[in-house]
C-alpha cells in the first residue's frame, strides 16, 4: 500500500509538471504584451516598463519559466539582496526560511500563484480561495443528486430488465447524456426560474450568498443551489444509471448469486448483501472522473446561473485576459483531479477486497 501511494505521488508530481509546462507555454507565450493587457488604453511607455519589470515580462522565456516553477514549488530559492527583488520577491510568499548559503536563501512555502492582472494587488490564491468552496459545494450537491437517483434507477432498470420500465429509464438516460449542460441550464433557468417561478419559488440566477433587503449583511440562500446542482448532475446521473444497470446485471449472473438464491434469500437481501456492493466499482470510477470534471465543467452552468464559483471566475478572467487567474485555476483543478483519482484507487480496496494495490 505504501509503495503504491509513493508510486502514485511520483506520477502525480510528473503529471503536474507537465500541466505546469503546458499552461506556461499556452498563456505566457501568447502573442501580445501582457503589460498592455493589464494597463488597457491608459498606458504610457514608462508605466509599461515598470509593469514589465515588476512581473518579469522583460526577462527571457527561459528565465520566466524558471521563476514560474520557483513560485509554484513548495521549496524555492531566493536572493538575499533586496536589489535583486523584482517579481521574485520572497516577501510576497507565506513560508518559512530554512537556510541560507551565500546570497541565496531556501524557503518552504505554499505554492505562489502570483497576483491578478485586473484585480490589482489581489493574490490569485485569495481569488480561488473565495470561489472554489462555492464550486465544490455545487459539485458535491450535483454528484449526490446523481448518485442517489442514478443508483436507484440503475437497480430498478436491472431488476425489470427488458420491460417498459427498463426501456423508459434507458431513453431518459440517453437523452440526459446527449444534451449539453449549457442548453440544460438555459432550459431549466427559463422554465423553473421564470415560467413556473410562482410554483417553484426559484430564481433564474443567484449565488449562495445574497445581500439582505436592508443592505446590512449577507445571508445564505440555499434555494439558489437547486437548479445549478440539478443541471450539473444530469449527465453524471445518466452515466451512473447505465453503469449501475450493466454492472448489476453482470454481478447477478455470477454463481455466488445463484447460491444465495438457493439458500432462500429474497431479491432484496441478495441485492443488499451481495450484489450492490460488488457492482459499485465501475460506478465509483465514473463518479471520480465526473466529480473532477465538474470542477471544470461547471464553467457554463455557473455563468448562466450567476453562481459565484471558480467556473464563473474563469469566464471573467478569459474575457479580461487575466492570465494568472486562468493559470491558477487550471493548476488547482488539475491537482484536485489527480488527488481524487488517488483517493478513488484506495477506495477500491475497501469496496472490493479482491483488488490489491501493488
Amino acid at each position: 500500500m505504501i509503495r503504491y501511494v509513493i508510486h502514485k505521488l511520483g506520477y502525480a508530481v510528473l503529471t503536474l509538471y507537465g500541466v505546469v509546462t503546458v499552461v506556461f507555454l499556452l498563456f505566457y507565450l501568447l502573442p501580445g504584451d501582457p503589460a498592455q493587457m493589464m494597463m488597457g488604453q491608459n498606458e504610457s511607455e514608462e508605466q509599461l516598463q515598470i509593469i514589465r519589470a515588476k512581473y518579469g515580462f522583460d526577462q527571457s522565456v527561459g528565465t520566466q519559466y524558471v521563476y514560474f516553477l520557483n513560485d509554484l514549488s513548495p521549496v524555492s530559492f531566493h536572493s538575499t539582496n533586496p536589489v535583486d527583488y523584482t517579481f521574485n520577491d520572497p516577501t510576497t510568499y507565506s513560508g518559512l526560511s530554512l537556510f541560507t548559503i551565500g546570497k541565496t536563501t531556501t524557503m518552504l512555502k505554499w505554492p505562489y500563484l502570483r497576483t491578478s492582472f485586473q484585480k490589482t494587488g489581489k493574490k490569485v490564491s485569495t481569488i480561488i480561495g473565495d470561489t472554489l468552496p462555492n464550486t465544490m459545494l455545487l459539485a458535491v450537491a450535483a454528484i449526490c443528486i446523481a448518485l442517489f437517483l442514478g443508483l436507484m434507477l440503475g437497480v430498478l432498470s436491472a431488476l425489470y430488465r427488458d420491460t417498459w420500465i427498463d426501456k423508459s429509464i434507458q431513453i431518459v438516460s440517453t437523452v440526459g447524456m446527449s444534451v449539453p449542460s449549457f442548453f440544460s441550464a438555459i432550459l431549466f433557468a427559463f422554465l423553473f426560474g421564470y415560467v413556473w417561478h410562482q410554483f417553484t419559488g426559484l430564481k433564474m440566477s443567484g449565488s449562495l450568498y445574497e445581500m439582505d433587503d436592508y443592505g446590512t449583511g449577507m445571508y445564505i440562500q440555499w434555494r439558489n443551489l437547486i437548479l445549478p446542482a440539478v443541471v450539473l448532475g444530469i449527465r453524471p446521473l445518466a452515466v451512473i444509471t447505465q453503469l449501475m444497470r450493466n454492472s448489476l446485471l453482470e454481478v447477478l449472473s455470477q454463481e455466488y448469486i445463484t447460491t444465495a438464491y438457493a439458500k432462500g434469500l429474497t431479491t432484496f437481501q441478495v441485492i443488499k448483501k451481495h450484489a450492490f456492493k460488488n457492482a459499485l466499482n465501475p460506478v465509483i470510477t465514473a463518479v471520480s472522473g465526473w466529480f473532477a470534471s465538474m470542477l471544470a465543467g461547471a464553467v457554463f452552468v455557473e455563468y448562466i446561473f450567476n453562481w459565484n464559483g471558480l467556473g464563473k471566475e474563469i469566464v471573467e478572467a478569459l474575457n479580461s485576459l487575466d492570465l494568472p487567474v486562468i493559470t491558477g485555476a487550471v493548476l488547482v483543478i488539475a491537482s484536485l483531479f489527480i488527488l481524487i483519482n488517488i483517493v478513488v484507487d484506495l477506495l477500491y480496496t475497501v469496496l472490493d477486497p479482491r483488488v490489491r494495490l501493488d
